[in-house]
Parts: C-alpha cells; structure tokens; sequence
C-alpha cells in the first residue's frame, strides 16, 4: 500500500491537529480573561505598541480587515480598547488601549507560563520550534 495519502504521514495534518490541540489550551487559559485566542493576540500587539493603524495590526497577525474589524469592535465593546481616527489622514484607524485593556496585562502575565507548562516541553526546544515554524511560514509565504 502506497503510504504518500495516508493520513498519519501528512505534515499538514500534524501541525493542524496541533494547532487545534494547542487552541485547546488557550481556549481553557484565556478563560479567565474573557478573550479568545485571536483577541489575545490583538492585545499582545498592543501591550507592546499602543496606538496602532488597524492595517498595522492585520499585517503582524497576518489577518485582513475583514477578520479583524469585527474581532476589534467585540474588544471595544469589552472596553478593552478605543477606535479613534487619524489626525493625519481620517481613512486611518488607530487602535489605543484603554485603562482596562492596560490593567489586563497584568492577568495575562501568567499566560506564557502556563502554556509552557502545558507543552511539557522546556522552553529552550518550544524556541527551537517556534523559529522552525517561522522559517516554514516564511518560505511558504514565497512560495
């Protein structure tokens, strides 16, 4: 039997049942900051740089506007962040954390550690995976 179709041999099927496992994880983690896995990496983006272009936003998250403006508006209307028109140019949108959005920070500290945890990986090798899974995005991305 030919085994190049069977499923336990394809990559594609590994990094997506693992991605979904690791959803998983988060899903139960983030639960206790009332955000969804997409919503936590909208606020990642912006505990590092506040008073971000909503393009500037889609474009690190690799998400279209389509996807990301409504996920925006639910943060918003948790209070976590504002809207806010450019001064320079009103087709733009700035996003700017909150007070609320800042405080959560604090709660999502202990977000990294307990994934790690849960990988029962250390994170020297999670590291090692991470940069092999950025280097496959970035040649399938060429490709």
């Amino acid at each position: 039997m030919d085994t190049n179709l069977m499923l336990d041999q394809q990559f594609c099927f590994a990094l997506y049942s693992a991605n979904l496992a690791l959803n998983k994880v988060y899903r139960k983690v983030l639960a206790k900051l009332n955000l969804t896995y997409p919503q936590y990496l909208v606020m990642l983006v912006l505990w590092e740089r506040d008073e971000v272009m909503v393009s500037e936003i889609g474009d690190q998250l690799f998400l279209d506007s389509a996807t990301l403006t409504p996920l925006l508006k639910r943060l918003e209307i948790a209070g976590l962040l504002g809207r806010y028109r450019s001064a320079v140019d009103e087709r733009q949108v700035i996003i700017r954390l909150t007070e609320r959005g800042w405080a959560l920070r604090e709660t999502a500290q202990t977000v990294p550690g307990e994934i790690l945890c849960a990988t029962g990986c250390g994170a020297p090798r999670l590291n090692d995976m991470k940069h092999q899974l950025e280097t496959l995005r970035a040649q399938l991305a060429q490709h």
